[in-house]
């Protein structure tokens, strides 16, 4: 759950997305170079992101 000033600094979309790419970036780069560890941690992040940020984000704005 975001709090109103997490909301208020992610609500430019270019934050959201530049946050999620480079989490992207980190698990393709794990998985590259077959660190499974970190690997799966990344995508959990990566995955965390997209939805909380570009997914849900966009349906929360009138809460």
């Amino acid at each position: 759950m975001l709090t109103e000033r997490d909301r208020n600094f992610f609500q430019p979309k270019w934050r959201r997305v530049v946050l999620t790419a480079v989490c992207f970036a980190w698990a393709a780069f794990e998985w590259y170079g077959q660190n499974a560890f970190w690997a799966i941690i990344a995508t959990g992040a990566a995955v965390y992101c997209y939805w909380e940020y570009i997914y849900k984000f966009d349906q929360d704005k009138g809460a």
